[in-house]
């Protein structure tokens, strides 16, 4: 994250990148305290809920990035389960009502919603749209897309892997992901000026192939 330049310690550009990676583990961190609230008024479990979050979020960043991917439908499961709790903060907060000029500042009867019963909707929602992901021609035109652009750019990375046994391997997935590319419906298929860069790094791939054999 140092250097030493013409007698001088300078800074790097590492450290700035790490700045940034620290800064969003903490901004995460606090933005995910009021949903939090949502669930349990417990002290205790969000402070632990959020220390767990900044330890684990740097380790999940890749495994998430690659179910972003495949499950399509996430996007619209986290809108709804946001919706949900900010219902339920206000059905507590009227529950809990002071405010002199909503009802005379007296409690509003409202329906309780237990944290059981919260849980409960997240996990169904968050089922649904997965099994919705996995099951849907968008789904499955996306999570190919993904593994023609990794096998793709793992084939033309020569750093990644030299031997020609293991680059055959590669390749052969390739081909795999393309033939799954092509059974998809038309509408969900790759078009020309949609992604361009997946095209060229594909033909770049097959290119480096034919030079190879």
């Amino acid at each position: 994250m140092f250097t030493v330049s013409n007698n001088k310690r300078m800074m790097t550009p590492l450290l700035l990148v790490m700045i940034a990676v620290g800064g969003t583990d903490i901004l995460f961190a606090f933005d995910s305290i009021p949903a939090l609230f949502g669930l349990t008024q417990n002290v205790y479990l969000v402070f632990a809920a959020t220390a767990f979050s900044l330890l684990g979020l740097r380790q999940l960043y890749f495994l998430i990035d690659g179910l972003l991917d495949r499950l399509v439908y996430l996007s619209y499961g986290l809108a709804v389960i946001l919706g949900f709790i900010g219902v339920k903060l206000m059905l507590e907060a009227l529950h809990d009502n002071k405010i002199p000029f909503i009802n005379g500042g007296k409690p509003v009867p409202t329906v309780e919603v237990s944290t059981t019963q919260s849980l409960t909707v997240i996990i169904i929602v968050l089922l649904i749209t997965t099994a919705a992901s996995f099951w849907s021609a968008r789904g499955r035109a996306q999570n190919a897309m993904a593994r023609a652009r990794r096998y793709a750019t793992a084939y033309l990375d020569l750093h990644y892997e030299t031997e020609s046994a293991e680059r055959d391997k590669i390749f052969t997935a390739l081909l795999a992901a393309e033939r799954q590319i092509n059974t998809l419906p038309t509408k969900y298929r790759m078009q020309p000026g949609q992604d361009d860069d997946l095209m060229t790094l594909l033909c770049r791939a097959h290119a480096a192939r034919d030079a190879h054999m």
